[in-house]
């Protein structure tokens, strides 16, 4: 079974399986859906760091026999109170040794979350879930993965895969646990100037030394501050969520996607690095921060 989740039981003794970027809350996109006002629209995230799935508060708080978290490493017959009186059950926890992971043309090594799709714009990316408009769909069947272009029947995929989208090409491999979630980050080649990030909702302002400040405002403001609030990475649908509530799913999509696009020719055009706002094949949006940058949430 080559993808790692966690099967959690509900207040009323329902059973869901979460893999690593599912949320849970009140939010009808999320994996975990409460309709219970004590939750928050977008209270957790299940995420798998450093070989281990982990409970991430997003919104709301996390306690274990009534101690407050800021992190719960998930095991078999933990109780976690998401508030009083609302708690979930860890039924199980399967970690593989390796998960399945796809890179290829311009597409980084990444693992699969339990259905996703690979759209061209132009070069391939992962985004989380089915989509119509995906040249290739994925998807885990709980003992393996399968796999279908638009249009065609499903087939078998499995590491050593390789599959033809276009000029492009993907392939699929194994990752070692320990190295397929998020990481520490970590500096590689020259060093950047560090940043400190201000963020006040309706403005950011990203400030070096010895330079003027950059600011963001509007809607590139609001979503970089989101995300300050939420303190770790966050999935597209619920980011969107926040950002415009009465939009259909399939538009909230697309203007993420440009929004996210224009923060980054902002940056670069600033002379901060792009990657500042990033997104990754598990459907997740986040703040790439480097251990010398600092942030401030004055939301």
């Amino acid at each position: 079974m080559l993808h790692a989740h966690v099967r959690l039981t509900d207040p009323l003794g329902r059973e869901h399986e979460l893999v690593h970027g599912d949320v849970i809350g009140r939010l009808w996109t999320a994996a975990l859906q409460l309709d219970d006002g004590r939750v928050s629209e977008a209270h957790a995230m299940v995420s798998l760091r450093e070989g281990q799935l982990q409970l991430i508060p997003l919104r709301g708080a996390l306690a274990v026999g009534g101690t407050p978290q800021n992190q719960v490493t998930l095991r078999p017959g933990l109780a976690v109170q998401l508030a009083a009186g609302v708690e979930l059950h860890v039924a199980s926890v399967h970690l593989p040794d390796t998960v399945l992971g796809v890179e290829g043309d311009e597409l980084v090594r990444q693992m699969l979350p339990g259905v996703c799709s690979v759209v061209l714009d132009p070069t391939p990316r992962i985004v989380r879930g089915w989509r119509d408009d995906g040249a290739l769909r994925i998807w885990t069947t709980g003992e393996g993965w399968m796999g279908c272009y638009a249009g065609e029947p499903p087939q078998v995929i499995a590491a050593g895969s390789r599959w033809a989208l276009g000029a492009h090409e993907i392939a699929f491999v194994d990752i070692p646990l320990h190295a397929a979630g998020p990481q520490t980050t970590r500096r590689h080649g020259a060093v950047d100037t560090p940043l400190r990030l201000v963020a006040q909702f309706d403005t950011v302002q990203l400030h070096r030394e010895q330079q003027a400040p950059v600011v963001l405002a509007g809607m590139q403001a609001r979503l970089v501050s989101e995300l300050v609030a939420l303190g770790g990475p966050v999935a597209w649908g619920t980011l969107a969520e926040q950002l415009w509530p009465d939009e259909e799913r399939s538009l909230q999509r697309s203007r993420l996607d440009t929004l996210v696009s224009r923060i980054r020719r902002r940056l670069r055009a600033s002379g901060i690095r792009g990657d500042l706002v990033r997104t990754n094949g598990a459907g997740t949006v986040e703040l790439l921060i480097y251990s010398h940058d600092q942030v401030e949430d004055r939301t």
